[in-house]
């Protein structure tokens, strides 16, 4: 008899943790946002880990309701939307979570409460405004543009609202998929880090954000490669396997400061080779990634974040950069220029150190 006490307490101990499991998976037991890690450094504490699952649909809302109520009375930021509906949601990003920011922002554009007053004993809502601010901070905001008028002369024009750009040209087509996190294997087994976007050889590759170049030259997995870092040194934009003989805008070097749309190298399928100027990867693409750094210890090693850019080079698909080319130097330069303050502010802190 106590045999068979002893089997059945078994049985219904696997029935209520196999209960609690099925409850977690269905989202109706609150979960401990999987994303926050944070470490002590020497300029204080920082994040140590980000899981960016903001949906293209959240993005899309979110800047909508931003840059649509830009000369309101009350201006929506779309990373306090896209934050508040993070802490809320433990960072995973549904429907529900376009109704919440869309709910908000009706409470806050009627001045029904603040930002501040809902957040402030919210739990992680801090955690989530600094990882999404590191990861879009610099993409949205005022700049000037060149447009054509009805003459077809270029004008300058204010504007604000998205000033980071799709990193292939307008009118150069391409595939890609969310494989983010798929096993790679040259060298050794490691995750894929980054976005691969499928075109053809000598495709213009774009300047997602304006920076200055970091790291140029070849890399035994990248091939020719460019990093670019954002000014306030958050983002490392990493541009991999671009085209053999050719792979660079002639006049890029360590340290030359790009706009926001520039035409800064060319797609080919360098890399996976010690040797210099191989194309060893099958297919012709880009590979771009985006890298957090909250640490200048996590820029290299164990301990580096990068994010999936999938929805993010959905959301960046509304801002192609328009191209054309020189048959001279068979170069390929933006149709239309960019001032962008962020390029302004940088180059006037050079010079104030020199």
């Amino acid at each position: 008899m106590k045999k068979i006490r002893y089997q059945l307490s078994i049985l219904i101990c696997c029935f209520l943790l196999a209960a609690i499991c099925l409850l977690i998976e269905k989202g109706n037991i609150h979960k401990e946002p999987n994303a926050i890690e944070v470490a002590a450094g020497t300029n204080g504490n920082y994040i140590k880990w980000v899981d960016f699952n903001i949906t293209y649909e959240a993005l899309c809302t979110a800047y909508d309701l931003d840059v649509g109520s830009y000369e309101a009375p009350v201006h929506l930021n779309w990373i306090e939307l896209l934050a508040y509906a993070g802490a809320k949601g433990g960072g995973s990003f549904d429907k529900s979570s376009v109704s919440l920011m869309q709910k908000l922002a009706k409470e806050l554009s009627e001045g029904e409460t603040t930002i501040d007053k809902l957040t402030k004993d919210m739990e992680y809502y801090d955690y989530y405004y600094e990882a999404y601010d590191a990861v879009l901070g610099g993409m949205v905001g005022e700049y000037e543009i060149e447009q054509e008028n009805e003459t077809g002369e270029k004008v300058w024009k204010k504007v604000y609202g998205l000033k980071a750009f799709s990193p292939i040209a307008r009118g150069f087509e391409y595939s890609d998929y969310d494989d983010f996190g798929s096993s790679r294997s040259y060298g050794y087994k490691r995750p894929h880090l980054g976005h691969d976007m499928m075109g053809q050889i000598g495709t213009p590759i774009i300047a997602v954000e304006s920076g200055y170049v970091e790291a140029l030259g070849w890399n035994q997995y990248g091939g020719w490669r460019i990093g670019i870092r954002s000014f306030d040194g958050k983002r490392y934009y990493y541009y991999a396997h671009l085209r053999q003989n050719f792979p660079y805008a002639l006049d890029l070097k360590e340290g030359s400061v790009v706009t926001a749309g520039d035409v800064i190298g060319y797609m080919g399928h360098t890399g996976y080779s010690k040797v210099e100027n191989t194309n060893n990867i099958e297919t012709v693409h880009l590979h771009w990634g985006l890298q957090l750094i909250f640490d200048e210890s996590q820029k290299e090693g164990n301990n580096e974040i990068w994010v999936d850019c999938y929805a993010l080079t959905r959301f960046l698909y509304k801002n192609r950069s328009l191209t054309e080319k020189n048959e001279e130097t068979k170069e390929w330069f933006r149709c239309f220029q960019m001032k962008d303050p962020a390029v302004t502010a940088y180059e006037q802190s050079l010079e104030g150190r020199s």
